[in-house]
């Protein structure tokens, strides 16, 4: 039998904003945490859609149809091939659900994110 995924843990342990880990897989679908702060750069997963389920914190998924602001316990699909930039103002906590993982550069994760990095700070 298996134990219980506590998320919470799992986030905590995240080094890297912007990167996902695996805590699941259930009839071919990966459920994977991850947390973001800032923003990715505009992509697009052009052999998958992406789902997130924000856990805590605000994130807006800017699209170039419109922006769409997530709440805790809000869901949202983005369809196969449609560009999207992720932005939070402040950390945000997140559950993806989808057929691989995407983070990466090609998935839009921001330099500065990788190996623990913090996100640079904007002088006016």
């Amino acid at each position: 039998m298996n134990a219980p995924v506590t998320l919470a843990d799992h986030l905590d342990a995240l080094t890297e904003y912007w990167s996902q880990r695996v805590v699941a897989e259930a009839n071919g679908s990966l459920f994977k945490v991850a947390k973001g702060i800032g923003s990715t750069r505009w992509h697009a997963h052009e052999d998958e859609d992406e789902t997130f389920l924000l856990l805590a914190g605000e994130l807006t998924i800017q699209l170039r149809a419109g922006d769409v602001r997530l709440r805790p316990g809000d869901l949202f699909v983005i369809p196969r091939g449609v560009e999207h930039c992720p932005v939070a103002g402040d950390e945000a906590r997140f559950l993806i659900i989808g057929p691989s993982v995407t983070s990466n550069a090609a998935g839009g994760k921001p330099e500065w994110s990788y190996n623990g990095g913090t996100q640079p700070v904007e002088t006016a």
